[in-house]
C-alpha cells in the first residue's frame, strides 16, 4: 500500500498510547479523529461538550477511542487516575477555557482551568512514568501584543490584555516552570505550541466567526460584524494539528532542542482582515450575507492585529501549510453546508477531509 505523505511522517503513533485533555471540543476532537486515522491508541479526558450540537458527538468520536473519561481538568484526583488508567507515552493537553469574550465574564473560571488546569495535568504527568513527551497548546493571543504588523517570533515577550489572553500567557509559564523544574531531570520532553485561529467544519463556539457564520446562514439572516478589519492569521484545524503532531514525533524519538515553544500560523498571504475571510467564505456559500454593526456603547478590548512567525517550525520541522486559506474555507464551507442538510453526515464528512488534508 501506498502510503500517503502526512501518514507517512506520522507513522509513529501507530499502536502508541496517546493521552488528550479537551478531546470532546471542537480542535481536541478533530485531533482524536487525525490519531484515530494514524492507528494510535487514544485516550481522552475532558467535559462533556458544551456546545449543541458539538463535533464530537455529531462526528461519533468516542468509538475512536480506548478511553473516553468525562472530567474537569480542575479536578487533580481524577485526572491522575485517568492517565494511570491510560499510561499514555505522550500527552497533548487541549483542555481550557478558550473564549476571549467569555473569559471577561467570568475571569476566575478562565484561570482556574487554563492555569491550575495545567498544573494538574503536569503534576499527573510527573506521576505517570510511562509518559515521555509533552505537548500542551496555547494560543497566538498569549504575547504581548504590540499591534505589530510584523510576526510575533517564539522569544517575544509573553502578556495579554483580556483575562484568556494572560491565562494562556500563564500556562507559558506554568510549563517552562515544570520543564525546568521536574521534567528535564526526568527525561520527559515538554513543547508548548502556538496556533492561529483555527477554521474548519464543527465549531459551534460562541463569539467566533466561522460558528456565527454558519449560524446566520442556517437562519436566513445577515451575520453582524463588529470589527471587519480585525487582522488574524486564519488556518483550518488540520494545519495546527499537523504540526502538533510532527513536533510530537520528534519529542518521541527524544529530541532534547525541541523542548520549547513553537508557532504553527499561516503564511502571511493567509493573515487577513475580517472583511477578506468573510468575502472568500461568499464564494463558497453565497446565502451568507452579512454587515458591520459597531457595538452599542463600549466593548471589551480586543486586539486589532496579531500575526505569528512560524520559520521556527518551518525550519525545524519541515512543517508548512498544505491548503491555502482558499481551500480551507472551501472545505469549512462545504463541510457545514453538507451537515445542515443532513447532520448523519457529519462523521463522513469528517473523515474525508481528514483523507484530504494527508493525501
Amino acid at each position: 500500500m501506498v502510503m500517503n505523505p502526512v501518514a507517512s511522517t506520522l507513522a509513529a503513533y501507530a499502536g502508541r498510547r496517546v493521552f488528550v485533555t479537551g478531546h470532546t471540543g471542537f480542535k481536541g476532537a478533530w485531533l482524536a479523529m487525525l490519531l484515530a486515522r494514524l492507528d494510535a491508541r487514544v485516550s481522552g479526558y475532558a467535559l462533556a461538550p458544551n456546545t449543541t450540537p458539538s463535533l464530537f458527538e455529531a462526528a461519533r468520536v468516542a468509538p475512536a477511542l480506548v478511553r473516553h473519561t468525562v472530567g474537569d481538568i480542575r479536578d487533580a484526583a481524577a485526572l491522575a487516575r485517568a492517565m494511570q488508567d491510560a499510561q499514555p507515552e505522550i500527552v497533548f493537553h487541549l483542555a481550557a477555557q478558550p473564549l476571549v469574550r467569555a473569559s471577561y465574564r467570568d475571569p476566575a473560571d478562565t484561570w482556574s482551568t487554563n492555569v491550575m488546569g495545567t498544573v494538574n495535568l503536569l503534576d499527573a504527568v510527573r506521576a505517570c512514568p510511562s509518559v515521555r513527551a509533552v505537548i500542551v497548546v496555547t494560543t497566538d493571543k498569549c504575547y504581548d501584543n504590540k499591534e505589530w504588523l510584523w510576526g510575533y517570533r517564539e522569544t517575544d515577550p509573553l502578556g495579554g490584555h483580556d483575562p484568556y489572553s494572560a491565562s494562556k500567557a500563564g500556562t507559558e509559564l506554568v510549563a517552562a516552570s515544570y520543564r525546568k523544574s521536574f521534567l528535564a531531570e526526568r527525561g520527559v520532553l515538554l513543547a508548548t505550541a502556538r496556533a492561529g485561529n483555527v477554521i474548519g467544519g464543527g465549531d459551534w463556539s460562541e463569539d467566533r466567526l466561522i460558528p456565527d457564520a454558519a449560524r446566520a446562514a442556517a437562519a436566513g439572516r445577515t451575520l453582524e460584524i463588529r470589527s471587519p478589519q480585525a487582522t488574524r492569521p486564519w488556518q483550518h484545524v488540520l494545519e495546527a494539528l499537523h504540526g502538533y503532531l510532527l513536533l510530537g514525533t520528534r519529542l518521541l524519538a527524544g529530541d532534547t532542542a525541541l523542548a520549547t515553544a513553537f508557532n504553527f500560523g499561516p503564511d502571511a498571504r493567509d493573515n487577513l482582515p475580517v472583511a477578506s475571510v468573510l468575502a472568500g467564505l461568499q464564494q463558497h456559500w453565497p446565502a451568507l450575507q452579512w454587515a458591520h454593526c459597531p457595538p452599542p456603547g463600549a466593548a471589551p478590548h480586543e486586539a486589532r492585529n496579531l500575526y505569528l512567525d512560524s520559520a521556527q517550525a518551518r525550519t525545524v520541522l519541515g512543517w508548512q501549510s498544505r491548503w491555502t486559506l482558499d481551500e480551507a474555507l472551501a472545505a469549512t464551507a462545504h463541510w457545514y453546508r453538507t451537515v445542515q442538510l443532513d447532520p448523519a453526515h457529519a462523521r463522513d464528512i469528517t473523515e474525508q477531509q481528514i483523507e484530504q488534508f494527508c493525501a
